[in-house]
């Protein structure tokens, strides 16, 4: 969490409101939270993150799913998700993303 805070400029609180909030999501898969730096863009979470990570919680995906999904390759979209998103083409990525639900 510190190395989050410290790229986010932001107080720890406001930043456990950006996770709680889906605005970003990580996983403590080997002990240590940790978010995907590329979900963090000029010190913010990207944009379009919340309403991605909003409809794979409603498709039923958990925080570990999503972070799969969206850096995996997805061969609808032709790239990873993220790298989609990071391009723009958020109305697809949550067109597939809605499609898996």
């Amino acid at each position: 969490m510190p190395d989050l805070v410290e790229a986010l400029g932001q107080p720890l609180g406001r930043v456990r409101r950006l996770l709680d909030e889906h605005h970003l999501v990580g996983s403590r898969r080997d002990g240590t939270f940790k978010v995907p730096a590329v979900f963090i863009v000029d010190g913010h979470p990207l944009s379009s993150l919340h309403g991605t990570l909003i409809v794979l919680q409603d498709a039923g995906f958990d925080d570990d799913e999503a972070i799969d999904w969206l850096l995996e390759p997805e061969d609808t979209i032709g790239i990873s998700p993220i790298d989609a998103l990071l391009m723009g083409r958020k109305s697809e990525v949550r067109r597939v993303a809605r499609a898996l639900a």
